[in-house]
C-alpha cells in the first residue's frame, strides 16, 4: 500500500504544518511509515508552498508524490497548479472561499470546504488548515481521526490546544455533512 497526499496553498496558512501533522499521525500515532517533504518560495508569507506526504506499509524508497490520492488546496494558485494532478478516483478538497475559479475534473471526487470561513467563526483564521484536516479525516477515512488529533495536539503551541481541537471537530463535522450530501 502506498498513499500520496499533497497539501498546497500559500505561506502563512499552515500548509507545511498540515503535512507534518498527517505524517506524524501516521507513523508516530499509527502503524505505518510516512515521509513528508515541503517546498515554498523565498517569501515567508504569501508565497506558494506545498507539503507532500507519502504513507506506506513498507519502507518508502521514493519520497516524492507523483500521483496524489488526495490533494488539499487552500488557494487559487494551488488549485490551478495541482488540482489536475489528483489520480483517477482520487479526492480533491478545496477551500471554497479561496478557490473561486473551478472547473470540472473528471473522475475525481471534489469536496468544497469553507475552511477559512469556519476558522474565522472560531476567531482565528490561522486554524483553517486544521479545519481542512478535520474534513480530510472524515471524508477520506485514510488516516485515523484520533491519530490526527493526537498529532495536532503535539504540534500546536501551548494554550492553542482547545482552539485547534474545535477547528478539527468543525471540519470533521462539515466533512461528514458533505459525504451525506454526495450519497443522496
Amino acid at each position: 500500500m502506498r498513499l500520496e497526499i499533497r497539501v498546497a496553498g500559500f505561506g502563512g496558512q499552515g500548509v507545511i504544518r498540515a503535512g507534518l501533522v498527517l505524517a506524524a499521525a501516521t507513523c508516530i500515532y499509527g502503524d505505518k511509515n510516512a515521509v513528508q517533504t515541503q517546498s515554498y518560495g523565498p517569501e515567508s508569507r504569501g508565497g506558494a508552498c506545498k507539503s507532500e506526504v507519502v504513507i506506506s506499509d513498507e519502507v518508502i524508497d521514493f519520497p516524492k508524490v507523483t500521483e496524489p490520492d488526495a490533494v488539499i488546496v487552500m488557494s487559487q494558485e494551488a488549485y490551478t497548479n495541482y488540482a489536475k494532478d489528483v489520480k483517477k478516483g482520487g479526492i480533491l478538497l478545496l477551500d471554497s472561499d479561496l478557490v473561486p475559479k473551478q472547473k470540472e475534473i473528471p473522475n475525481v471526487r471534489v469536496f468544497k470546504v469553507p475552511a477559512t470561513k469556519i476558522a474565522e467563526e472560531l476567531g482565528k483564521t490561522i486554524v483553517a488548515n486544521v479545519v481542512m484536516l478535520g474534513a480530510f479525516a472524515s471524508i477520506t477515512n485514510l488516516i485515523d481521526a484520533e491519530a490526527i488529533k493526537k498529532s495536532i495536539l503535539s504540534n500546536v503551541p501551548k494554550g492553542a490546544e482547545k482552539l485547534n481541537m474545535d477547528a478539527f471537530e468543525k471540519g470533521y463535522e462539515y466533512g461528514k455533512s458533505l459525504l451525506k450530501e454526495k450519497t443522496k
